[in-house]
């Protein structure tokens, strides 16, 4: 295979990339209690069009889908016409962008629920820490089990929510099934105790989101979805007895539905990074080069990555593209300032989530600093 750079163009399934630089999925919390995003949203992504892909914040796919306020949704008209002006918008600067669809599962709290009613999860096993709630952080609670007719029932959510992505003008969606919500809940068997069809086995564990992939294919085509993993991660309470025979049984999952990418965390990133014991080194060893040997697909690679690390992973055959986060908040030129290899703003961690366009909207480029 010969060497790719970070600069040339690449396809992942429909999504036509002019450059193999991807923005990461970040919650910025700005969305109004009704989950519709903020009218400086469109001017925010534009902003980062020179990215080859854009994947959204994470937009949540029903009222119960919910685990952050101010976070925006994509199941009522009104949201999804919020999301239509922020695909026009990033369409006019020549981006390509796609939605990223969320069910926090038993990451949520009961006053983020209609009804505040227990938040669901695959089984009844309660997250030890915060979580964030209506008044702010306070102790996650015990969530209740679904019933196993209940499942099918937000798989087809999903589906619900990547048609209004794509009536949107959306170039795709992207599956959240990482980070210890939802989906990776019914994967890994400290989360999932269930004895049903949905439980036990890796093969039951994966069905969910395999569900899931298939209605999201169905609803919008296989070569516009992609699917996001944290093999590695220990965040939010995961963790699993095998997870080598669970992700791999995923990569082949996701290979067999030909989805357009799989967007993979690498280790070292959301409390992955302390090595302790054998488990802890088999967890380890799931990044992008593991990947790169289960899966014939295109790969995103995530997870602190640096202009020469980037580089690097991208050259060396092992992901298609990298996603960067952070970077992208303060440097929306992210592209044009490593070409150019000049510096890279720092970000203001005191604006990341919520509050006004301070912090959001007002990083300038290195053409924005060269003219002032």
């Amino acid at each position: 295979m010969a060497p790719h750079s970070l600069f040339e163009p690449v396809d992942l399934g429909t999504l036509k990339l002019r450059n193999r630089f991807v923005m990461a999925p970040m919650t910025r919390s700005r969305a109004n209690r009704d989950g519709i995003l903020p009218e400086s949203a469109p001017t925010y992504y534009a902003q980062r069009a020179t990215a080859g892909l854009i994947v959204s914040e994470g937009v949540c796919i029903s009222p119960v889908a919910l685990g952050n306020p101010k976070v925006p949704g994509i199941w009522t008209a009104d949201q999804t016409a919020s999301w239509a002006r922020v695909a026009d918008a990033v369409h006019e600067a020549g981006g390509t962008i796609v939605a990223q669809l969320w069910h926090t599962g038993r990451a949520s709290h009961p006053s983020l629920q209609p009804g505040g009613l227990p938040q669901v999860a695959p089984s009844a096993i309660e997250i030890d820490g915060l979580t964030f709630a209506q008044g702010g952080r306070t102790p996650h609670v015990m969530p209740r089990a679904l019933e196993t007719l209940e499942i099918p029932v937000i798989a087809a959510q999903y589906g619900r929510a990547a048609r209004n992505a794509i009536a949107a003008g959306l170039d795709g969606v992207e599956i959240h099934a990482a980070n210890g919500y939802l989906i990776d809940q019914f994967l890994q068997d400290n989360a999932n105790t269930r004895t049903d069809a949905y439980g036990g086995s890796v093969e039951n564990r994966a069905r969910f989101l395999s569900e899931v992939v298939a209605e999201v294919s169905t609803a919008i085509g296989p070569d516009r979805v992609g699917v996001r993993i944290s093999p590695a991660s220990t965040f939010q309470d995961m963790a699993d007895s095998d997870p080598a025979a669970v992700f791999g049984h995923v990569l082949d999952v996701l290979d067999d539905a030909g989805v357009a990418y799989l967007h993979l965390v690498e280790p070292g990133i959301g409390g992955s990074q302390d090595v302790t014991n054998d488990h802890d080194r088999a967890r380890q060893s799931l990044g992008s080069s593991w990947a790169r040997e289960n899966y014939s697909g295109k790969i995103i690679a995530a997870g602190g990555y640096e202009a020469d690390s980037a580089k690097s992973v991208v050259a060396r055959g092992h992901a298609d593209a990298v996603a960067f986060g952070r970077p992208y908040i303060s440097n929306p030129d992210l592209p044009t300032r490593i070409a150019a290899n000049a510096p890279l703003a720092e970000s203001d961690r005191a604006t990341y989530y919520g509050g006004d366009d301070t912090g959001y909207i007002d990083y300038p480029t290195l053409e924005d600093i060269a003219n002032a």
